[in-house]
Order: structure tokens, then sequence, then C-alpha cells
């Protein structure tokens, strides 16, 4: 018969083997599930197939290049030294196209009214409408199916407005939001955009570029679309969108020294993102391939006159249109040296109409 001291000392030592026991699975199922995450990360599942639910896409709506452009030669030298890698699929985006009714004609007088434009129209064309201030030299033209808009502003005919002193971007910017938004006219995705300033002096007719706010007679206001997040709040992907001219927004208002929007653009088209398809998208070799073959667009050829252009980054953004466009597609960005921008359509050739 086992004595209580032989008792204890076996209880011990189960104690003991168990809990060394307990204590090896748990470093076994660490370790185990340490490798699978490094075998995860090392041997990511592949994404899924592309959808291509909208078929065969249009070509992208890129302006006609008004300047003639020199013969242009590319070097890449980015960071890297080579080309970057990218996503195998792109979301493709819905922009519901506007149409013309009845009541066209007078939202778009309601909208002029809003921003204090008299309530008669002159017709220019079956869709492009022009009001007249009822008191100062300034008129606004509407396109009453899109609603997209601009004001000017006659400062030959009255230079009050340049004529006291400028307020600080930031006020300026404030004008510029509670100006759209009075005719409704300050979207959500804007509202939370990027914003830029540019300051401005009249120069005979024209307004030209000012070094400083102290030189300027006006302040240029540029509301940008906010990026596209194919992330999550922890882990945000965000891609710029981009404009015809990256330095200048679809939507930008010129502030006066009297505070006021004597001028503004309003060149926005909604996106859909409920409605989305992915596509395949080129792989930054092949993207840069199509833009020595002159496949892209020249946003900005900055002072490279002489054509020879170094390409310091490959980044993939999504074109904002300025006309309307029946689809927010993505594109390959190529930025260089002395302000250099050029888009590529990003979505693989095979699906995009002939």
């Amino acid at each position: 018969m086992a004595s209580l001291t032989q008792i204890a000392v076996t209880t011990r030592k189960s104690f003991r083997w168990g809990l060394y026991g307990f204590i090896s699975i748990i470093l076994v199922r660490a370790a185990l599930l340490s490798t699978i995450s490094v075998y995860k990360r090392l041997n990511p599942p592949p994404p899924p197939p592309p959808t291509v639910g909208f078929n065969l896409l249009p070509t992208i709506n890129f302006p006609e290049v008004t300047s003639e452009l020199p013969p242009l030669e590319y070097k890449i030298e980015t960071p890297t030294g080579t080309f970057p890698e990218f996503p195998e699929t792109m979301p493709v985006y819905l922009m519901p196209k506007a149409s013309i009714s009845i009541s066209s004609a007078d939202s778009a007088i309601t909208k002029a009214q809003a921003f204090g434009f008299g309530s008669i129209p002159l017709k220019l064309s079956d869709t492009l409408y022009k009001f007249l201030h009822p008191t100062i030299p300034s008129s606004m033209e509407i396109n009453i199916v899109t609603e997209t808009f601009s004001t000017s502003y006659n400062l030959a005919a009255d230079p009050t407005p340049i004529k006291t002193t400028l307020p600080t971007p930031d006020v300026a910017t404030s004008k510029a939001k509670s100006f759209l938004s009075k005719g409704n006219s300050l979207p959500e995705d804007v509202e939370d955009g990027t914003v830029t300033h540019e300051f401005l002096k009249v120069e005979g007719q024209n307004l030209v570029s000012a070094i400083s706010l102290s030189e300027a007679d006006l302040i240029k206001v540029n509301l940008f679309r906010e990026p596209i997040n194919l992330g999550d709040e922890k882990n945000p992907l965000n891609y710029l969108s981009l404009p015809p001219n990256p330095d200048t927004a679809n939507i930008w208002a010129i502030v006066s020294g009297s505070q006021d929007v004597i001028a503004s653009q309003y060149h926005y088209y909604p996106i859909e993102k409920s409605k989305i398809e992915t596509y395949p998208i080129k792989t930054a070799q092949q993207a840069y391939d199509d833009l020595i073959a002159g496949k892209g667009y020249i946003s900005n050829l900055g002072l490279n006159r002489d054509g020879k252009v170094t390409i310091r980054e490959i980044t993939l953004a999504y074109f904002d249109p300025n006309i309307q466009s029946q689809f927010y597609q993505p594109i390959f960005v190529f930025r260089g040296d002395r302000d250099f921008w050029a888009y590529v359509p990003a979505v693989t050739s095979e699906y995009y109409e002939e």
C-alpha cells in the first residue's frame, strides 16, 4: 500500500508533466499558427477572376491635345529602378447618364436664380442656356441636361473686385464651397476631396499666375474629387481621382478681395459606386509600352519641350472626366521631371471597344 509521501511525490510528478505537456501544446500551436501565417503571406490565394459585367468598355474620353508635342523619348528612373507591381484587377464604376426631361429647363432656371442670376435665359442651343446677373457684369452658362455650368465676370467693365485685399487661401476655400452650396453643387465626394490654390493676377485681358498672395489679384480654388478607397478604415488603399489637367480640378472657383466668387466651373458627373465590375489591368511594363507607342494622353508636358522625359513615378489612379462618360475607369499615371504627367488606360486592351 503506497504511503502518503509516495502519493504526494507521484501527484507532483503528474502535475509537472501535465504542465509541461500543456506548455508544449501552446508552443506547438503558436508555431503552427505562425507557420500558417507566413505561408499565407508568401502564398496568398489567387484573386477572384474579373467579373467584366459591363462587357466591352468604351475608350476613355481623354481631351484632344491642342498644342503640338515634340517627339518624346522616355527613360525610366523609379526609386527601385524597376517597374512597380500592381493588382491584377481593378474596379470599374458606372457613371449614370443624364437625360433631358420636361423639367430640365425649369431646374436650370432655379439653379441660376440660386446663384443670383436672372430668371429669363438666353437660349444658346437646345441644351445650353445663358443667364445674366441683374446688377453686375456677370453671366452664367448652364447645360440643362447635365447641369454642368460656368460663371464669368467682366473685369474690364467693373474692376472693383480686384481693388481690395485678398482673403487667405483657407477663407477663399470656405467662400468657394459656400458659393457652390447655394446651387446644391457641392457633392460629398468633392467637399471631402483635396483642395489646391493658385494665385492669379490681371495682365491686360488675361489672368496669369502670380508668385505669392501679396502679388495676386485673385485666388483660384480647385476642388478635386476624393480618392477611390479600395481598402478599409484600418488599411486604406487610396487611388487618386485625376482630371484631364492634374493641376486644375473639374470644379473650381475664383475668389476676389471682396470675398465674392467672380468666376467658376462645375463639370461634375456622379459615380454609381453600387454598380461595379472588375476588369483585368495591364502590368506597368505594358502600360509603359503603350505610352511609348503613343497610346497614352500627355496631361502635362511640363518644361520638357526638348522631348526628353525621365519618368520617376508610376502609379494607378482613376480618370475623372470633364465630359459625360459611361464609366469611371482606372489609369496608369506616369510622372516625370519638370512636371511631366501622362495617363494610360489601365484595363487590358481586349476589353475595349474597337
